[in-house]
């Protein structure tokens, strides 16, 4: 697509080369700064022929115009002209044709009696407030001739809207429909990584009051691994409100995940615009972080290929060639090893320092370091190959058994999570044998990793082991690159199975561990009787801890702290998690054994001791010591076409 736009760019500069140039900066001759108007013209009403602007609904305009241009090619010769040219493609077809239609009215205003009519403010004001993400999102500034203060009118001073007709137009087709729900549009198509960074920006500034995106990093070829969060509070943890993340096309030939979560992530947006009460009860008790691709590069060879070329393994990896399901740290084999002793703790067990001697990918790193900067309670990494819910551990606790049943200390939790997904799922649960070998029929669409096939340096196991986080993998079908006419029904069959999975977070217990004073404890720790694996406090000493209904003893407790116990009833028909907060009095510190065995938060928070991904986040510095800023890809549009490059597009000017 970018390609076309740059042939189109360069044959409309070419068609009007012979045009005079400007002297004076667009818009400065408005201030009174200098002027274009050399030769003295009176303005004077002329035919309308901008070839883009021809289906105005009047057929005068008048030159010199408001920007200064003394005439139509004047006006044609400008890079605002080029840019509404373009505009459709520019903003992937978003407020078109308004952005043409508004930018015209100021190029090529109405004229009667050579008198010029401006275009309404109003109408201005209100584009831009719903247009304003578009451009966002392409990392392109409003354009100056569309400044709704200088360049338009009231409708004291007599204006026109030049969108009037557009919209009567509409009001008409719409009125030809038969009445329904205000719905949700999505384009069922594939998407390429530019077209994903574009998507995902436009979509967290059309909902900017509850959605944004921040990148956790970059791939080995540095692309953006882009994250969009969505809650009623984005970019900050809310006391008690548990987070949670979905992860796709960490393999990058398994593309149909990462379709899903850009699908899901328009769904959310949209529908809680359009008032959908389960959608915004989700939104504004929930945080909810989505990165659709985590393997960009592999994705991009994937891709080339397409779904009928594209093999089992093309694009699996990394531009490295690391598979990165086994490049994270294998906490597995330390958890075994170390099992059998009573006063081992098993959660948040530190990375080995031997770990980092390894080649460990960019892609896991921020994974990894994303993971342990957010307190999520529970995630689901999306994959493609077969059609099964897979839960930890992964790797085997016998290490010559490749099959063979390994659960954690939760497996009836992280059980009860993967049957959330599969019964919501379509037809993952059904006992249909013709399924992809019909492989898990029996057992309803779930498995323990380890007795599926056993593998060390998965994402799920580090998520269980290193943090409160669990994870379960969502196996989405036997075509890990299906064809477009397949994404709709995908959609169909995952739509309520991921709605519903992000919802059983509210399940459990939650509450805030404090000091007689009221002050929140971080990093205490929540242990529940019978279960091997405890849970701790977030920044201001808020926990939450996932369990099945019944009777359950949570105790509290903290490093100099008392220790707290309270016996705790779940029924099995609570709808979201029940309360339980812990208040610690302060007591003597005296040496324990587990001061030895425990894992310290010292030793927890020993996160890539040598530095050796430093140079990941560093500034690109120039000569002159000033950061460079890197150009949007539009850029060499406009710098390629002979013109002056517009830095008035910049949003960093």
């Amino acid at each position: 697509m970018h390609s076309g736009l740059l042939l189109l760019f360069l044959s409309l500069w070419r068609s009007c080369w012979c045009a005079p140039q400007q002297t004076c900066h667009p818009g400065d001759e408005h201030l009174g700064r200098c002027s274009n108007n050399v030769l003295g013209d009176k303005p004077t009403c002329t035919d309308l022929n901008l070839g883009y602007c021809n289906d105005m609904e009047y057929s005068r305009t008048i030159f010199p115009n408001i920007l200064g241009h003394r005439s139509r090619l004047d006006a044609e010769s400008g890079t605002e002209y080029l840019l509404l040219s373009v505009s459709h493609g520019l903003l992937n077809g978003e407020c078109s044709p308004e952005i043409r239609l508004l930018g015209c009215s100021v190029l090529a205003s109405p004229c009667q009696d050579d008198k010029m009519i401006k275009p309404c403010r109003s109408t201005c004001d209100t584009l831009r407030r719903d247009c304003a993400h578009a451009f966002e999102a392409i990392d392109m500034a409003w354009p100056y001739f569309l400044d709704c203060d200088r360049f338009f009118a009231s409708n004291e001073e007599g204006c026109f809207d030049p969108l009037a007709r557009l919209r009567a137009r509409q009001e008409v087709e719409r009125s030809g429909l038969s009445p329904e729900e205000p719905s949700t549009i999505i384009q069922f198509t594939y998407t390429a990584n530019a077209q994903m960074y574009s998507l995902l920006k436009r979509t967290a500034a059309k909902c900017s009051q509850i959605s944004h995106v921040y990148s956790i990093g970059r791939s080995t070829e540095g692309r953006d691994l882009l994250v969009i969060e969505f809650s009623n509070n984005p970019g900050r943890h809310e006391l008690l409100e548990p987070e949670v993340k979905l992860v796709a096309n960490m393999h990058g030939n398994e593309v149909l995940g990462r379709q899903l979560l850009l699908y899901l992530a328009q769904y959310l947006c949209s529908e809680y615009i359009l008032g959908n009460q389960r959608i915004q009860t989700l939104i504004n008790t929930t945080r909810i972080h989505i990165l659709a691709s985590m393997n960009p590069d592999g994705y991009e060879l994937a891709a080339s290929e397409g779904h009928l070329l594209n093999g089992w393994t093309n694009g699996r990896n990394n531009a490295q060639n690391i598979d990165l399901n086994r490049n994270f740290p294998d906490l597995t084999s330390i958890f075994y090893r170390n099992r059998r002793s009573r006063h081992y703790r098993i959660d948040h067990i530190a990375i080995p320092d031997a770990y980092w001697f390894g080649k460990v990918a960019p892609e896991t790193y921020a994974v990894m370091k994303w993971t342990r900067s957010l307190p999520f309670v529970q995630s689901a990494s999306l994959h493609g190959g077969d059609l099964v819910v897979s839960y930890p551990f992964d790797f085997s606790k016998h290490p010559q058994e490749e099959r063979m049943l390994s659960p954690t200390p939760d497996e009836q939790v992280l059980k009860q999570l993967a049957r959330t997904y599969a019964d919501a799922h379509a037809t993952m649960s059904n006992n249909d044998t013709d399924r992809c070998g019909a492989s898990f029929y029996r057992t309803r669409g779930i498995t323990n990793g380890a007795l599926w096939y056993s593998f060390a340096g998965g994402m799920s196991d580090f998520n269980y082991l290193h943090t409160n986080c669990v994870e379960i993998t969502v196996e989405l079908g036997c075509d890990k690159f299906p064809s477009e006419a397949e994404l709709y029904p995908e959609w169909k069959r995952n739509k309520e199975a991921l709605l519903t999975y992000m919802e059983s977070v509210h399940r459990g217990l939650k509450g805030v561990v404090q000091d007689v004073d009221g002050n929140g404890l971080k990093g205490a720790t929540v242990s529940v009787r019978g279960i091997r694996k405890d849970v701790t406090t977030a920044e201001d000493g808020d926990y939450w801890r996932l369990l099945n209904p019944g009777t359950h003893i949570l105790t509290a407790t903290a490093k100099g702290y008392s220790r707290v116990s309270k016996r705790v009833y779940l029924p099995n028909n609570m709808n979201k998690a029940g309360r339980v907060d812990f208040v610690l009095e302060k007591v003597p510190i005296k040496p324990d054994i587990d001061d030895h065995l425990f894992p310290t938060v010292d030793t927890w928070e020993r996160f890539d001791p040598y530095n050796q991904f430093e140079r990941y986040s560093e500034p690109d510095i120039s000569e002159g010591g000033i950061e460079r800023h890197e150009k949007p890809w539009w850029w060499n549009y406009f710098s390629q076409s002979g013109i002056s490059p517009p830095h008035w597009l910049l949003r960093s000017v």
